[in-house]
């Protein structure tokens, strides 16, 4: 079973394009209307639609913590450094992600 992805809305156009090429259920925070709300909520959207967040933003790490410090549930948060991970480089660690990931075993993870 794939995992399907949910992206942040500061990733890079080529890195979803990459994904979609290769089958990769993918649907930005753009498409699904989310644009501009603050991370908190974006994180909850993500869950809601089972969806693991993909994100190069460092907030997502903050709240991500906070929550697991919290106990409180969320979709899995994938971060990647942009000043060091290449945008072929998350494609194909992401392809990887979800061909062979489980939603579930992300739940609550970073």
């Amino acid at each position: 079973m794939s995992v399907k992805l949910y992206m942040d809305e500061h990733i890079h156009r080529a890195i979803t394009s990459g994904l979609r090429l290769r089958g990769i259920d993918v649907l930005t925070v753009q498409e699904d209307g989310y644009k501009g709300y603050p991370d908190p909520i974006i994180l909850d959207r993500a869950t809601e639609l089972r969806r693991l967040l993909f994100s190069q933003d460092q907030d997502f790490l903050i709240e991500s913590n906070r929550r697991q410090a919290q106990n409180i549930k969320f979709a899995g948060v994938i971060f990647a450094r942009q000043s060091i991970v290449s945008i072929g480089q998350c494609i194909h660690d992401l392809e990887i992600i979800a061909k062979l990931g489980n939603y579930e075993e992300f739940i609550n993870q970073v």
